[in-house]
């Protein structure tokens, strides 16, 4: 198949660069080396795998109407609009399963649902880790959220951290997972505290590097262990989400 031919300019150090790549066996020429490099840089430079958690009890939320589309099919398009090309749904197995199999059919995305009967959604989790080589997004799936996700996940990107919490700011936080910033940096976590510690609160959606499995030893809960693990060692990096929420759990 023939491909579109373009004329560009680069300095010449970095056409040095690129030149010295071209082996005659793997990369053959120039032109092979650009675009190899390209396609290497885009796909570093983006995220493309998202995890949506829901308890086999909550099945059912993913089924409910939700602005002329069942909550799953809204989520689904919401990932889509944001770059994500597979979408993992990690849940338990229930006798409602095969209506979210049917629900999910001619998804716009690759979509799999992994059955894990788990302590906690980090357990849980943590049967993808063979799958999730590349940073990822996990949503909790009885939450809808629409904002820039892009604009998330180029922050995650830039400052390296192991893991980025979606946050939203409320008044009545006592109910969510409190986030204490310092900067860009959540230094404090504390899920559903007695006593208030924040307005800020958790958004139920995240973004991970993969490296971030080295720390679940002795996690079982991503809000309860490991989020509070990260604030501390200063590895985990709040992001506004300025858009639309809804919890429909």
């Amino acid at each position: 198949m023939s491909k579109p031919k373009i004329a560009i300019s680069l300095d010449k150090s970095l056409l040095d660069q690129v030149d010295s790549r071209v082996d005659g066996t793997t990369i053959r020429s120039r032109s092979q080396a650009i675009e190899f490099f390209l396609r290497k840089g885009l796909k570093e430079s983006s995220i493309d795998a998202a995890v949506l958690m829901i308890k086999g009890e909550h099945q059912p939320n993913l089924l409910k109407a939700f602005n002329g589309k069942s909550l799953i099919k809204k989520q689904i398009e919401f990932f889509y609009n944001n770059g994500i090309r597979t979408l993992y749904i990690l849940t338990q197995h229930t006798p409602g399963i095969n209506n979210l199999l049917l629900e999910i059919e001619n998804s716009p995305i690759n979509v799999q649902v992994i059955e894990k009967d788990a302590k906690g959604n980090a357990d849980a989790l943590l049967a993808l880790r063979s799958s999730l080589k590349q940073s990822f997004v996990v949503m909790s799936g009885d939450t809808y959220n629409n904002f820039g996700l892009l604009r998330m996940i180029k922050k995650h990107l830039e400052l390296d951290k192991l893991a980025t919490m979606g946050l939203m700011s409320i008044e009545k936080s006592s109910k969510y997972g409190n986030a204490v910033l310092d900067g860009d940096l959540i230094v404090d976590f504390l899920e559903k505290p007695k006593a208030v510690a924040s307005n800020v609160v958790n958004a139920g959606i995240y973004v991970f590097k993969p490296e971030v499995f080295e720390l679940f030893d002795g996690v079982h809960n991503l809000e309860k262990d490991l989020f509070p693990k990260l604030a501390r060692i200063k590895q985990l990096v709040g992001f506004f989400t300025h858009g639309e929420y809804h919890h429909l759990g």
